[in-house]
């Protein structure tokens, strides 16, 4: 294996496991229902948390690993030159998808978790009943969970198509064969005369001019 896709799984690995445990962390972290005070005229006391700082983060490892995957597999859409359908190729393109579906709802989810575990003041009046915002439960876990289901099927799509390149041209496309390898015709020259001279003899030669 390349150096180069040692250092990039082991790079993306580290990022979505760190934004999975960011994720746990403020899904430990966010302020629950019963931490927020009351107090009148009515007004919600949220005591500090550092959920939204752990979210924002979480969302930063996460996007820095889906850039350095889709970077170093050179954009499987922005390719140029034909591909060759084949099983390697479309297991590349289903993981791409998936794992952009995946990361794009968990990003989301980390910022909005982490914009709503913020919203000090803010409350709502049902029926004379105060409710005052709170992150629900499970949001910055499944966020954690799909970070961590968005990074595996990236590392998944950069290792298979690379081996899909390493069998292929550099684009996807059938090898090429290289021009300087194609045997070139050979002059073709008029066959020489190897008949081997006749010798005559001299009084023959002497007559021959006479006569």
């Amino acid at each position: 294996m390349e150096k180069k896709v040692v250092v990039v799984c082991s790079l993306a690995a580290f990022l979505g496991l760190l934004s999975a445990a960011l994720g746990f962390v403020a899904e430990a972290k966010r302020i629950k229902g019963y931490q927020v005070q009351y107090t009148s005229p009515p007004d919600c006391v949220y005591p500090r948390s550092p959920a939204m700082a752990l979210g924002l983060t979480a969302a930063a490892a996460l996007m820095i690993s889906q850039i350095m995957i889709n970077v170093a597999t050179d954009c499987i859409c922005c390719g140029r030159g034909p591909h060759q359908p084949n099983t390697k190729w479309t297991l590349a393109v289903v993981c791409c998808v998936v794992s952009w579906i995946t990361f794009v709802v968990a990003f989301l989810l980390l910022l909005t978790g982490a914009a709503l575990n913020d919203q000090h003041g803010e409350e709502n009046m049902y029926f004379g009943n105060y409710d005052c915002f709170v992150v629900k439960p499970g949001v910055f876990a499944g966020a954690a969970v799909l970070s961590l289901a968005s990074v595996l099927l990236g590392i998944l799509y950069y290792l298979t198509l690379t081996s899909a390149k390493n069998i292929n041209d550099p684009r996807g496309g059938p090898a090429t064969p290289n021009p300087s390898s194609i045997a070139m015709g050979q002059p073709q020259f008029p066959p020489q005369n190897t008949q081997n001279p006749v010798f005559v003899h001299e009084d023959t030669f002497m007559r021959r001019q006479f006569t």
